[in-house]
């Protein structure tokens, strides 16, 4: 596997925000990005010109990630087409809002589907894959929520929280075959989510990091590039913090 370009990657909710930055950070000569999208078409387009303008070849397919028949139709198709996987990131993600007294079983159900559930199928074919490979990456984005906690996301903290247990038990179960799973945990990163935040709440945010600015998805996306690279082969079951020392 050489070092970030020759290989084949699979980016969950590649259409905007942090998935579209982590194509673009995967993106090189050689480099073949297959990523998924929901409901965004646009977006999906403007992420493979950007891919592309970077200088690798990518791919977008609308695949619900709830939906076990469907992740395995497009990661086994990827597998079929570039003969291999190299690196999966588990970025899908949803969020609805609202404290635990008020919270629908159905906002529940929706965030842990999106946000566990979809790294469980997208993981659970990319490991087959990847075992008789002897080699893989399986980088899984989490929240800095998943560690700290949150009032009024008790779904998508939950979601975050697992993905983190997730992580260490796949590393704990795929190390052997030299594959490596690790977690990237966001923290106030500026994305079309975020930007639905009132200017009262983004200050209120922004006061307790201490690095006094949100994060940016490129940000975010190094750090997944990192955990990709050779220089972090003895890395696993880690969870990285990119979140300004809002968590520490």
């Amino acid at each position: 596997m050489s070092e970030q370009t020759d290989r084949v990657i699979v980016v969950t909710g590649g259409s905007k925000g942090i998935g579209r930055a982590v194509c673009e950070a995967f993106a090189g000569p050689g480099a073949r990005i297959f990523f998924n999208y929901a409901s965004d078409k646009a977006g999906a387009a403007e992420t493979e010109q950007r891919i592309a303008a970077a200088g690798g070849v990518g791919s977008s397919a609308q695949v619900d990630v709830t939906s076990e028949s469907d992740v395995k139709a497009f990661l086994e198709g990827v597998i079929k087409d570039a003969g291999r996987l190299d690196v999966l990131v588990n970025n899908a993600g949803v969020t609805r809002d609202g404290l635990i007294v008020r919270m629908k079983a159905s906002d529940w159900d929706a965030v842990m589907d999106v946000n566990l559930k979809g790294a469980f199928h997208a993981s659970k074919i990319a490991a087959k894959a990847m075992l008789k490979q002897r080699a893989g990456r399986i980088i899984n984005i989490s929240s800095v929520v998943g560690a700290s906690g949150n009032p009024g996301q008790a779904n998508y903290v939950a979601a975050k929280a697992g993905l983190i247990g997730l992580t260490k038990a796949l590393a704990k179960e795929l190390a052997s075959r030299g594959i490596t799973v690790n977690a990237v945990a966001p923290g106030y990163i500026e994305t079309d989510m975020t930007a639905a935040m009132t200017e009262a709440q983004r200050g209120a945010m922004v006061a307790q990091i201490p690095l006094g600015r949100a994060g940016t998805s490129r940000e975010i996306a190094a750090a997944v590039r990192f955990l990709a690279s050779e220089e972090a082969a003895y890395i696993t079951g880690h969870v990285l913090h990119v979140n300004g020392g809002m968590y520490m």
